[in-house]
């Protein structure tokens, strides 16, 4: 049967860009002489399950493909009960997991005997378990400290909210008025596709 890898890239928000690391994935491929079938990105928090680009990727896989990626919180910074279901899901599916910050899981990129895979592939297992619990306790712990510092900004009068880029969204409404369609803007802007219709939507509402 043939093994097909899918890299799958993300980041959290709409400003930042998915694909700041395919060049690191596309190096170690080479390095491992895995060919890259298809690529998965989004922009969305590792802490919420519902995130369908990897849900495609999911659906997509077939028993003994491997799923690439470049950290382990890319996949997880979910609750226990969603990291169950996301783990089941991938187990279920008999995918491997190959993360560059695990160095662990790069012999899975390997053909090997079934034994030492399926060794392989535990030990690997617990240690996305304990990745997954690292960074959702990282996740909770910015999240805390970001709380405590608007609380503290809003009691000295310095907060104001997250100032939106608002050059970079006139450029994105010009270039859809000009017939750009949206996966070049994309392509240009870095934005995701709910950022333009965000703006789509607002700019509407505002000329109601």
């Amino acid at each position: 049967m043939t093994t097909f890898t899918r890299a799958y890239l993300r980041a959290s928000t709409d400003e930042q860009d998915a694909q700041r690391a395919k060049k690191q994935l596309q190096a170690f491929a080479k390095e491992k002489g895995l060919r890259i079938a298809a690529w998965y990105m989004e922009n969305g928090s590792g802490a919420i399950l519902q995130r369908p680009e990897l849900f495609r990727l999911l659906h997509d896989s077939h028993p003994g493909d491997i799923i690439l990626i470049e950290q382990v919180d890319w996949l997880s910074r979910l609750n226990e009960s969603d990291w169950a279901t996301l783990r089941s899901e991938i187990q279920s599916r008999k995918l491997r997991v190959v993360a560059l910050d695990l160095p662990t899981s790069h012999q899975l990129a390997a053909s090997g005997d079934t034994f030492t895979t399926r060794m392989l592939e535990a030990l690997s297992g617990m240690m996305l378990d304990m990745l997954s619990a690292i960074a959702r306790k990282d996740y909770e712990d910015r999240r805390r400290r970001a709380a405590q510092g608007i609380e503290r900004a809003k009691a000295e009068g310095k907060y104001k909210g997250r100032t939106p880029n608002e050059e970079r969204n006139a450029a994105i409404l010009a270039m859809l008025d000009a017939g750009q369609s949206w996966n070049t803007v994309i392509a240009a802007t870095g934005a995701s596709r709910s950022t333009l219709s965000r703006l789509l939507k607002t700019r509407s509402a505002e000329n109601i």
